[in-house]
């Protein structure tokens, strides 16, 4: 039975004080890693194609560690009865057309640099998960004298290994998104204009194993460029 949406309001908030507190005290948290990734690699599966979950055109074994992998499962035609439709999210479809790419009938691939010398700096981190929530927290300091807009992505990965779950390769396989925007010109404060941060309780959906949880993101410019990404990493 779905939770109470005050129960799940209750947990939201839990979740985002346990971050507070694992940010403030000694406690272990996953956090992003220097240096800055290279590359941003999507790959686009339609749910309906699970051959393409179980042989991969595309391989990346094993991925450089400067990389940002990410694994989207587009909503396909079966609907509910797909063979990977418990993995399908919306937010894939809305990716899609931000890249200008077609749902593909089987499997796609998009690569995108990321700046070899970045001026834009972005920090993502990850608390502990409490219910059915996970706090993360994403934190840009944009270049000098730049007014943005800037439109952050953030994506809560589950890191499957190779050679489990029928996937010959290790895959981020994303079970939540959102997007948000941010314009310096819009700021109130001096503080607000110097950088960026966004704080927020992402659901966990039913299925996703907590402790593969991960958490990736990337910042695009008003012209739509890459300027800086991130992912978490944990001890």
């Amino acid at each position: 039975m779905p939770a109470h949406p005050a129960l799940r309001s209750r947990a939201a908030i839990l979740c985002l004080a346990a971050l507070a507190c694992a940010a403030g005290t000694a406690q272990a948290q996953c956090t992003s890693t220097l240096p800055a990734p290279r590359l941003l690699v999507e790959r686009f599966i339609n749910a309906d194609c699970e051959d393409c979950w179980t042989q991969p055109r595309a391989r990346l074994s094993p991925p450089p560690s400067s990389t940002l992998v990410l694994d989207w499962i587009v909503p396909g035609r079966q609907g509910d009865d797909a063979p990977l439709a418990a993995a399908a999210v919306r937010e894939s479809e809305s990716r899609l057309a931000e890249l200008g790419r077609a749902t593909p009938a089987d499997s796609d691939l998009h690569v995108t640099d990321l700046p070899a010398q970045p001026t834009a700096r972005l920090r993502v981190g990850q608390g502990p998960a409490v219910a059915d929530y996970l706090g993360i927290t994403a934190r840009f300091t944009p270049p000098a004298r730049a007014a943005g807009p800037y439109r952050l992505g953030v994506a809560l990965v589950e890191a499957i290994p190779a050679g489990t779950e029928g996937t010959p390769i290790a895959r981020n396989v994303v079970r939540n998104a959102f997007e948000a925007l941010w314009d310096v010109r819009k700021a109130l404060s001096k503080k607000e204009r110097q950088d960026w941060l966004e704080v927020r309780a992402m659901r966990i959906p039913d299925g996703a194993q907590p402790e593969r949880l991960r958490v990736l993101a990337w910042v695009r410019d008003g012209a739509g460029r890459l300027v800086a990404g991130a992912q978490t990493r944990c001890d």
